[in-house]
């Protein structure tokens, strides 16, 4: 494969699976510069992944392999270099989330999703966009039993923040 024909590929899988990255990226990365930042890590690793993708997965589940390992990888490095970072705020972003209305119900998701260790939060990620046992159990190399039960649990927290939420005095 040569360069042009990559650069094709990767075109088409950002233009195509933009949503998809951009919820891998918005689950680990919690401000606009830590998501370009990761967003950019993500692309990187989608480039040099390609030449090994042999179609024996859907693109989706190939990108999510990719982007979840590498967001996980990224947020590892991250805390790691936690205390020597610096508040960038007011720099021009490259990753720019196409504007929708926000919905309260969505940030209060992704502020339960962003609790979760990795593999919790791959997995509701995988589930939210209706990948199967299989192909989450593919993806993150455990069993399907072990993501079936995983998820009841998920769920049933989710439910029960859910619930809390709405039995709190206003």
């Amino acid at each position: 494969m040569d360069e042009h024909e990559q650069r094709q590929i990767l075109n088409d899988w950002l233009e195509r699976h933009q949503g998809l990255l951009f919820k891998v990226v918005r689950a680990y990365a919690f401000t606009p510069h830590d998501r370009d930042d990761l967003f950019q890590e993500v692309a990187s690793q989608v480039w040099n992944s390609i030449p090994r993708y042999r179609s024996e997965s859907a693109e989706t589940t190939w990108l999510y392999r990719v982007a979840l390992f590498t967001a996980m990888r990224w947020s590892k490095k991250e805390r790691q270099h936690r205390d020597d970072t610096r508040s960038l705020d007011g720099l021009e972003h490259t990753l720019i989330e196409p504007a929708k209305p926000s919905d309260p119900r969505l940030d209060w998701l992704y502020e339960q999703i962003a609790q979760f260790d990795e593999v919790e939060r791959s997995l509701t990620l995988m589930m939210l966009d209706g990948f199967c046992y299989r192909e989450i159990a593919d993806t993150l190399g455990i069993s399907e039993s072990n993501i079936g039960v995983k998820l009841t649990r998920i769920r049933k927290h989710l439910t029960e923040k859910s619930n809390d939420l709405h039995d709190e005095p206003r």
